[in-house]
């Protein structure tokens, strides 16, 4: 009998030690489904017709609408939000700050006539680029500036700059964030043109106004014929 209860838990003392190591030579790593990209991996956006995209954050949404309208080779600037960890932000939620979404805004633009690395120029030199979260007197996360990069070139680019900057200023740091691209979420639509369709609103009279006329002035040769009059 005794022999036969030693036999048996041989037995289960092998059968755990072998289907143990089984299991973790069998045990394969976790696989990314296709439609999954690494929290660290940018997104690229596709060329369509020739025109391709980018996307920036600095400040209020108006301002930098109207900036990037004025560069030659921008079809279009669309007015969203970008940066954070919700679905579908609004205005209200964004304006919380706790989606960490930033107003931002998506360029679409002819690469031919503009290039991403005249893009982040007009970046950094329409913005208070020491400031911290946010441009001016709009202050909070939600109004901090983000640079989106959507591969190692358009990373590289921007790094470059921000060195060259940083050496620039002395001391002080170029405060935008430099963020893999994921998301754009397109804002409502009065937010859209709102610096052209609203001239006379005080905001854009006593902040967006004078911050384009700063860029125009400084960048007279990336600017459409129609902005320089």
């Amino acid at each position: 009998m005794e022999n036969k209860k030693l036999y048996l838990i041989l037995i289960i003392v092998f059968a755990v030690a072998f289907g143990g190591t089984y299991f973790l030579l069998k045990k394969e790593k976790p696989k990314i489904a296709k439609n999954e990209v690494s929290i660290n991996s940018p997104i690229q956006v596709e060329t369509q017709n020739g025109l391709k995209k980018a996307y920036f954050a600095s400040g209020c949404v108006w301002c930098v609408e109207a900036i990037y309208e004025s560069v030659k080779g921008v079809k279009e600037s669309v007015s969203g939000y970008s940066g954070g960890h919700t679905k579908s932000p609004t205005y209200e939620d964004s304006n919380t700050g706790r989606t960490g979404h930033a107003e931002a805004v998506e360029i679409i633009y002819n690469p031919e006539i503009v290039s991403f690395k005249q893009l982040v120029d007009v970046y950094f030199g329409s913005q208070n680029v020491t400031q911290v979260n946010g441009q001016g007197n709009d202050r909070g996360s939600q109004y901090r500036s983000i640079i989106f990069y959507q591969s190692e070139e358009e990373k590289k680019i921007i790094e470059t700059k921000v060195e060259q900057l940083n050496k620039q200023l002395k001391g002080k740091k170029v405060a935008a964030e430099v963020m893999p691209f994921q998301k754009f979420w397109i804002a409502e639509e009065y937010h859209q043109n709102y610096e052209k369709l609203h001239p006379n609103n005080s905001y854009i009279q006593n902040v967006s106004i004078p911050r384009l006329k700063r860029f125009q002035k400084n960048f007279p040769y990336l600017l459409k014929e129609e902005a320089k009059h």
